[in-house]
């Protein structure tokens, strides 16, 4: 899939809202747009309830809204709408969508061509990135999941933070490596009637911003309840914009994650700084979601962990590209064993491919849990056991600090160690292979692979070097390797499989939390295994790994070491792997070492989502008294 042209993000306007506006209005998003063949407009909806949309109209840059037909009168939650425009849709053009009482609900603009034959939302249906494609459209499905190798460096600048309190203020982010010039941009409200007035009229100064700078000015146009703000570029594509209800802005709406998240109200403005992101949760047009369920006490022994070594969010994150609320996951203090009575330590997640109701879980303390969902949570399998088992290293030794897992080809579960938790000063970087169907409440391994001596930086004696080690670790099957063209380093030519005769059918990715690369290697029937290099993930830190056939990549999660994000990687056009597109973790999810993350498989699609699971190796979520304190997993959605 081939892309061109510029971003744009978080598309939304309004108008002062009627009292007959539909409820979840603001979460409708224009997602794609030709302005050839018959000039077609698809809508999707990204809240988590259907939208009426009955009644509804449109405009081009003449602003006199007209009446379309639908292909439904209703937006289910994560459901697409299509319509011909009856409006020529052509060059420099605009595109805005009315409710039946004539609020704004979304605004796009392009420059010539911008919309020929399509523009589509990149990243993320309803959320991501605006870019030109020449690729087949994709109107009434989930757009295509690729993007850009080269995201221009205009489409990293982000709104911000905006206030609504008399002061007006609005602020400009750089997320991006490269300082961005606006000399040019221009930013208008929610009124149609207004013309955008430029960002230099109202700050003379605010002619460029610095790579992970901020710019602010006041509105010289005022802004009010159930408004908004759209940013601009020279040649009038809309770069960015957020909308926000009665006293949404006041003091300030702001991005959590500063410059990738949704919006919401906070308490404190912070202008010409990072936000503070504290505040009610709330505003922010429907963008901000809610942490679902929790509760229940804290058992004998059950002792949350505050999260450590909290770091920033890299430059370029883009937010969260799925629904906005998340749901706690787990009953309270599940973990609870021998080896861990505190219930902390589940790390790694992995669903079965093969059966995707399994979501399997490492637990540090050496358990593994086969977990199966009910009443909306993952709770231990008591025909597999209810307790979880206790795993060892081949012999019946140790205890592994089992950290990551994945399940391989032949649906045995892989397991990553860092070291044996009986002799903790030494690393023990391991790949442990267990068979699910072998009985007994102890599962020692079928093969044990064992890369210690590759990594002599962790064996110093120190028992945090030695916990530094294979903290994730990934499944990847050789056919999406050779579809794509993968490289192999050990020949410089195209991956074959059959030089490799006792590998099985695929590679696995071990994460380093060290230095946050992955690891390759093709483990041998034998005992033995090949070691085909190291991969950068571009993070600090990598504390999962796994492959997605939903969106083919593989995915380098880090907790909050690098701002809770997840790193989707590709196979580039020379053969590489590199990363391609990195997402925030749901704002409404804690800061704390989320370490474990793992999609569900497309087969669980519904409404255009599937879920993915993230774990908290401290239990700690927003801390004693919270909802959240004593649970380790998280439930959210994600595109399929």
């Amino acid at each position: 899939m081939t892309f061109s042209g510029l971003v744009v993000t978080g598309m939304v306007a309004a108008q002062p809202a009627a009292a007959a506006d539909p409820a979840g209005y603001q979460n409708v998003r224009i997602n794609e747009v030709t302005s050839s063949n018959n000039d077609t407009v698809e809508l999707y909806n990204t809240g988590s309830t259907a939208v009426s949309i009955s009644g509804w109209k449109m405009s081009d840059d003449g602003f006199a809204p007209q009446s379309f037909s639908p292909s439904s009168s209703t937006i289910a939650a994560g459901g697409f709408v299509t319509f011909n425009s009856p409006k020529g849709l052509g060059d420099s053009d605009k595109l805005v969508i009315y409710t039946a009482d004539g609020t704004v609900v979304d605004r796009v603009e392009w420059a010539t061509n911008g919309a020929k034959p399509a523009m589509a939302r990149c990243g993320g249906d309803g959320t991501g990135a605006w870019v030109t494609t020449t690729a087949a459209t994709t109107f009434g499905a989930a757009n295509a999941a690729g993007c850009p190798s080269s995201i221009p460096a205009a489409s990293r600048i982000r709104i911000n933070e905006v206030t609504s309190n008399g002061s007006d203020t609005v602020e400009l982010y750089n997320g991006g490596t490269s300082a961005v010039g606006i000399g040019s941009w221009k930013y208008v409200d929610g009124d149609t009637t207004h013309s955008p007035v430029t960002v230099s009229s109202s700050s003379p100064s605010a002619t460029s911003i610095p790579a992970g700078g901020y710019v602010t000015f006041n509105s010289s146009l005022g802004l009010g309840d159930n408004d908004s703000v759209f940013l601009l570029d020279g040649n009038g594509n809309t770069v960015d914009s957020v909308t926000w209800a009665t006293d949404g802005a006041r003091p300030s709406d702001e991005r959590c994650a500063n410059g990738a998240g949704w919006f919401r109200t906070a308490v404190t403005a912070t202008p010409g700084s990072a936000n503070s992101c504290s505040g009610s949760g709330g505003g922010g047009g429907g963008q901000t979601g809610q942490l679902l369920g929790g509760g229940g006490s804290l058992t004998s022994g059950c002792a949350p962990e505050a999260p450590t070594g909290t770091g920033s969010t890299p430059a370029g994150t883009l937010a969260w590209p799925g629904g906005l609320d998340v749901t706690i996951a787990d009953n309270v203090c599940a973990f609870t064993t021998s080896t861990g009575p505190e219930g902390r330590d589940v790390s790694g997640l992995a669903f079965d491919p093969a059966n995707p109701s399994v979501l399997w879980a490492a637990k540090n303390k050496n358990w593994l849990y086969k977990l199966v969902s009910s009443g909306g949570k993952w709770i231990p399998d008591a025909t597999w056991s209810a307790t979880g088992k206790q795993i060892r290293f081949a012999g019946g030794s140790g205890e592994p600090d089992s950290e990551g897992l994945t399940v391989g080809a032949n649906g045995h579960v892989y397991v990553t160690s860092e070291r044996d938790n009986t002799n903790n000063t030494v690393p023990k970087d391991t790949i442990m292979e267990f068979d699910p169907a072998a009985t007994g409440s102890t599962l020692t391994p079928v093969h044990q692979w064992d890369m210690t001596s590759q990594f002599p930086q962790l064996n110093t004696g120190s028992k945090d070097d030695a916990n530094l080690g294979f903290e994730g670790v990934g499944y990847v099957p050789d056919s999406w390797l050779t579809a794509n063209g993968w490289v192999d380093p050990l020949t410089g030519s195209a991956y074959n499989p059959a030089n490799y005769p006792l590998h099985g059918s695929g590679l696995f990715f071990a994460g380093l939390e060290w230095d946050g690369s992955l690891h390759v290697y093709g483990l041998n029937s034998d005992g033995t295994f090949t070691t085909f290099g190291t991969i950068a993930t571009g993070k600090a830190s990598v504390m999962d790994v796994m492959y997605d056939a939903g969106t083919q990549r593989i995915v380098a999660t880090c907790d909050n070491t690098c701002g809770e994000t997840h790193t989707f990687l590709k196979v580039d056009t020379g053969g590489a792997i590199v990363p391609e597109v990195t997402y925030t973790n749901p704002t409404v999810v804690p800061t704390d070492n989320l370490e474990g993350f793992a999609i569900a498989p497309t087969s669980t699609c519904v409404n255009g989502f599937r879920e993915a699971v993230l774990s908290d190796d401290g239990n700690y979520g927003f801390g004693s008294g919270s909802s959240s304190s004593g649970h380790a997993l998280y439930s959210a959605t994600f595109p399929c």
